[in-house]
């Protein structure tokens, strides 16, 4: 269009005194009228109102304008106004421009009256120079999808959901938790009536539940969003309550044997609730939950996978004989183990972190001492599957590996033969460690409970061959004969008489052998066989015995406190040094050649490489040394045949532990070279596993491995967490042990392993023992139930995800956390809460009896700039009155104190919650805390503050302090914005598109916000809001089309340089493809114009903001006049 064709008309709102009281408006627009093409230029006393549109629409007619400019407020308001107003006189809404003087000029220059009138002179002035570029646009029309989704179960999300729902439109109703109801669902009373909370929320909640159009999602998230208004496209992840909710009746079965209790959030931490948990008795759904948060630490860490948390927490209860055949279900070492294994469990105990790891290994050792004092081992029978009677398998060696793989195998139904070369089963447990560490009957109990299974274990008998087994039938061989060599140190004076290796040395102690030692032994080695030589020595008669080690303590591989042991028995450790030298004479040994040595950098194992420290020799008089520094396999003829590795090991599949001969597996230290005893079971268990795969026809490696998922972040109450020393061992006296191979360590009695037990923090919650399974009469819980990805296609989201109870321990404040009796009042809510852990009785933590006088302590966590946290709760204070007035209803004696810097009482009715407050006697003293002290006999709370209005110092005792706590975003409300791209306000709250006009609207189309997710709001407020989000949703949906604004970015493909910035910096995803692909879906597209401003190649320009628009628009500006400038 030329400009001889421009016909402009401007109109400049006095919007009463708002714009006219600072700006000379009649001055603008006369200034304008004399500007080129402009044909029509007035000034209006409200350009919005009736009149003033008219005015407008009156002139574009009559004066034939095709372009309009109006001069008034913000464009956020006012905008939408106008287009509509030219539209309806029949101009293109889009050849319409908007300048705020109000907020622009006005309202920043009230004391310069003339700068502010040649400031919107020139403001308007540029938008006459923009308004000759604009372009007819005309908007876009999508398709709305009739249904919607509410995010948030709570108070205004319930009403949002009921309004839609009867309004005819399909609704998914998503909650995080078990069930719906929210906060609301956990209060007492609500004020100012305090009528009942649940008397009024339940029926409400029922009717969700029931309601035919509502598809209630509990116990599921927000996974991802995508799509535009009309058209979004959830992804919810539907958490597994590892119960089939269609079965589930709620009868609470399984929580009742539940063995795991946890600090209930439900109750604020007042008491605890189980695993398996309904939150409240009106849930909806009435469904129970699992809580089941990943595998503990210590299950992981354990090679055999022993679920160390389920034995532990059936310990807890006293349910002694559950807790062992946990145990049994993974290892039937419960005793040997309970004595030799190397706990690694416990170095990955999560109680670690506070005092000291969970004493695991002396728990299960317990357990087992505990049976065989109470009858002794008792297990039925298992008869082999008569499918698989003709599927017998033999396993090569009676050591840990062999019985552990024996042990599965008859557990799965097959017929299994152990073959044993020595007179007794057991390998290195019975002949490698000593009895005074392991009792031969412990270990005899245990390996008898195969024979008890049924399987047959054949001593004395040596295999030579793997073809004499599967002639005799066998179907699959497990190989386990272990490493019995010793590793030499090649030094010279190793074949000296008084030379022993360890495992030899060992064997012919445990066999009853004689064996003749020196006075003066030293011990070569940092391991368990190391400290088992030393100390069996000392028993044998030596009087002075020195192990020597290459590295330092913390290195070694030894159990620790066999280790402490040792020195308690006067074993002496000599640290970073190793012999280079047997001396001897007459073939004797008389002492040994050492070197000191250094750590250097680490080598494979993670440990610190030693390096021997040039002319640090040294000589030690001994005359017995026993070595000590690892096994090694021996030949064997039935390894003929077999692939073997360069050290000499049985070379297996890592993960199938198969040979390289069908049917053939292999495992234990036959493989390793050896390894712990614990590492060995492992392996037998894998072997288990192979051969049964194997035996069925099935993939050996497909699915075979067990899903254990780690806790990703582990949730610990430290408030409930009661610091201790792990408890000492009971042992015969260091002068008894000393000259006896007789047992050592006495084990735990009851009391003390009980009290060990209830040190177990249940990091994973749900320890998966399944005595809820054995329980359930519907077959409703399955415990391999995974989360689900439910997607939903919906035409808006309302979002009302509510808010978190401030946590005073944060701060620390009043002695929360550390005196007994200060609480929250969310805890005193649960308190007087009939459904609460004390049915209604407000009880004094401490004990438990009705406090006589309590102090309410308000804005704890608001109004505080020192944590950022400058808004007020809004609830707080009437919470506080609410609480009083039950207080004083249920015990008129009580004296009451509410310590506030002011006493907000701020919808109708609470004015009058105060003055009942007042009136029953309810004390408020003007001024906060300053300090609160707690006498350490009686747990009573001593208040300090000062009376602001009388300036006077006050110290009250007082037998409960209640802490009016804060209202604040939930942890996950800025993850969830950025989900749906919508913005977040100073505080962290969803931020409305305008806080009087649209409160419940985001600034991305389709999304509306309800409830205290927008901030702290009362019950009536929630609920109004979550009312008008859904009034908001329909209004969408009801047309079945969404207009959207043609103001969207475009992109020229060949400017383009594909660098893809576009697409990284825009905030609403909107920008796909590549190359000549590349394009902006203006569905998403809000028109923010981030893209074009980033483009390096100047290849994306802005629909309604070309930079021909905008560039003359910035050219007006630069050749403003005179003051202007200034």
């Amino acid at each position: 269009m030329s400009d001889t064709d421009l016909r402009i008309g401007v109109f400049v709102c006095n919007c009463g005194l708002n714009i006219a009281g600072t700006v000379d408006c009649e001055a603008v627009a006369k200034y304008a009228a004399k500007l080129a093409n402009v044909e029509h230029s007035v000034d209006l006393l409200f350009a919005c109102s009736d009149d003033g549109q008219a005015n407008i629409k009156q002139a574009i007619k009559e004066k034939k304008l095709n372009r309009v400019i109006v001069a008034s407020c913000t464009p956020r308001t006012h905008e939408p106004v106008f287009r509509a107003c030219v539209e309806e006189a029949g101009l293109n809404r889009y050849l319409y421009d908007q300048v705020n003087l109000r907020e622009h000029v006005a309202w920043v220059h009230m004391d310069d009256h003339d700068f502010a009138t040649l400031k919107a002179q020139g403001l308007v002035e540029m938008a006459i120079e923009r308004a000759k570029y604009l372009e007819p646009l005309e908007r876009k029309v999508v398709d709305v999808i009739q249904s919607a989704a509410v995010i948030g179960g709570g108070v205004a999300g319930i009403s949002a959901a009921l309004d839609l729902a009867n309004a005819g439109f399909e609704t998914h109703l998503i909650e995080s938790r078990p069930s719906i109801g929210g906060q609301m669902a956990l209060l007492d009373k609500v004020f100012p009536q305090n009528d009942c909370a649940i008397c009024i929320l339940g029926p409400i909640m029922s009717k969700v539940g029931q309601h035919p159009k509502i598809n209630l999602m509990t116990y599921s998230e927000l996974d991802s969003v995508e799509g535009y208004v009309g058209n979004f496209k959830l992804k919810v992840r539907k958490k597994s309550r590892y119960i089939d909710t269609e079965k589930c009746n709620g009868c609470g079965d399984c929580e009742t044997v539940c063995p795991v209790s946890v600090t209930s959030e439900y109750e604020f931490g007042t008491t605890t609730r189980k695993a398996a948990y309904r939150p409240f008795p009106q849930a909806v759904p009435n469904k129970y939950t699992i809580d089941k948060r990943g595998t503990s630490p210590c299950r992981i860490a354990c090679p055999a996978h022993v679920n160390v948390q389920a034995f532990i927490t059936l310990l807890k209860e006293e349910r002694f004989d559950e807790a062992l055949e946990i145990y049994r279900k993974n290892s039937l070492f419960a005793g040997t183990l309970g004595r030799v294994c190397t706990n690694p469990c416990q170095t990955e105990c999560e109680r670690g972190k506070y005092d000291e790891a969970v004493s695991i290994r002396n728990l299960h050792r317990f357990l087992a001492d505990r049976e065989r004092e109470h009858g002794g081992i008792k297990v039925e029978r298992i008869e082999p599957d008569k499918k698989k009677l003709k599927k017998s398998v033999a396993i090569v060696g009676g050591g840990p590996s062999g019985l552990a793989c024996a042990y599965d195998l008859a557990h799965k139904g097959y017929p299994v033969t152990v073959f044993e070369a020595r007179k007794e089963a057991g390998g290195l447990l019975r002949w490698g460690i000593p009895e005074y560490r392991l009792p031969r009957d412990v270990l005899s109990d245990e390996v008898g409970i195969l024979e008890q299974l049924g399987v047959t274990i054949q001593t004395g008998t040596r295999v030579e061959s793997l073809a004499e087994l599967k002639k005799q039938g066998f179907k699959a061989i497990f190989v386990a004969t272990g490493a019995p060599g010793s590793r030499l140190m090649r030094v010279k004076g190793e074949n000296a008489k008084g030379v022993h290796h360890a495992i030899t040395f060992l064997d012919k102690v445990n066999s009853g052998k004689t064996i003749v030692i020196g006075q003066n032994v030293a011990v070569i080695g940092g391991g368990n066989a190391a400290i088992d030589a030393a100390r069996t020595a000392i028993r044998l008669g030596a009087k002075k015995v020195t192990i020597v080690y290459r590295r330092s303590r913390e290195e070694m591989p030894a159990i620790a406190s066999e280790v402490d042991e040792a020195e308690h028995e006067g074993v002496k450790i000599g640290f970073l040094a190793t012999p280079i030298e047997i001396l001897e004479k007459d073939k004797q040994v008389t002492g040994m050649k050492c070197v000191r040595m250094r750590l250097g950098a680490p080598d494979e194992s993670g440990r610190r490489r030693p390096v021997p420290i040039p002319d640090s020799d040294f000589k030690m008089s001994v005359d017995t040394v026993i070595i000590a520094i690892g096994q090694e396999v021996t030949s064997d003829a039935l390894l003929t045949g077999l692939g073997s590795t360069m050290w000499g090991t049985l070379e297996v599949d890592p993960v199938t532990l198969a040979t390289n001969v069908k049917s053939v597996f292999g495992g234990g230290d036959v493989v390793s070279g050896g390894a712990t005893a614990i590492e060995a079971v492992a392996t037998g268990k894998e072997a288990a596993k192979s051969i049964d795969r194997y035996l069925r026809g099935v993939d050996l490696v497909e699915g075979r491995e067990e899903i254990l998922i780690p806790i990703e972040d582990i949730e610990v109450d430290e408030e409930a967490i009661k610091m201790r020393y792990a408890p000492v061992m009971r042992t015969l006296s260091n002068v008894k042990r000393k000259s006896t191979f007789e047992e050592g360590e006495l084990g735990f009695n009851e009391a003390t392993a009980v009290a060990e037990a209830n040190s177990c923090l249940s990091c994973g919650v749900c320890c998966e023992c399944e005595k809820c399974v054995e329980a359930c009469k519907l077959n409703a819980i399955d415990h391999t139930l995974q989360d689900e990805i439910i997607e939903l296609n919906v035409g808006t989201i309302i979002v009302a995800t509510g808010f978190k109870v401030h946590d005073p321990l944060e701060t620390r404040e009043f002695g929360f956390g550390t005196f007994e009796n200060v609480i929250t009042n969310a805890q005193l809510e649960r308190l007087t809460n009939a459904a609460g852990p004390t049915k209604g009785k407000p009880k004094r933590p401490s004990d438990h009896t009705i406090p006589k006088r309590v102090a309410f302590v308000q804005c704890v966590g608001s109004r505080d700039r020192r944590i950022d946290q400058d808004y007020c709760c809004y609830i707080g204070c009437e919470n506080s009155l609410k609480q009083s007035v039950q207080l004083k209803e249920k015990y008129p004696e009580t004296e009451i104190i509410i310590y506030a810097t002011d006493i907000r009482t701020h919808g109708l009715g609470y004015e009058g919650l105060y003055r009942r407050a007042r009136e029953m006697g309810v004390i408020v003293v003007k001024g906060r805390p300053s300090e609160i002290e707690e006498d350490p006999k009686t747990k009573s709370l001593v208040v300090m503050a000062e009376d602001l209005y009388t300036g006077e110092r006050l110290e009250t005792t007082t037998d409960l302090v209640v802490l009016a706590t804060a209202l604040h975003p939930n942890d996950d409300t800025k993850d969830l914005a950025r989900k749906l791209k919508v913005s977040t306000g100073e505080y962290g709250f969803l931020m409305e598109a305008h806080p009087k006009l649209r409160p419940v609207d985001s600034f991305q189309d389709g999304v509306f916000l309800a409830g205290a997710v927008l901030g702290p709001m009362d019950i009536p407020k929630a609920v109004a809001y979550g009312k008008g989000a859904a009034a908001g949703a329909q209004a969408l949906m009801a047309p079945g089309v969404f207009y959207v604004e043609p103001i969207y970015a475009e992109i020229d493909t060949e400017l383009c340089i594909d660098c893809d910035l576009c697409s990284d910096i825009c905030p609403y995803g909107a920008i796909s493809g590549s190359g000549e692909e590349r394009k902006v879906m203006f569905e998403l597209c809000q028109g923010c114009g981030t893209c074009s401003g980033g483009c390096p190649a100047g290849a994306i320009d802005m629909r309604h903001y070309r930079k021909q628009q905008i560039l003359p628009q910035i050219l007006a500006a630069v050749q403003a006049k005179g003051e202007l400038m200034h």
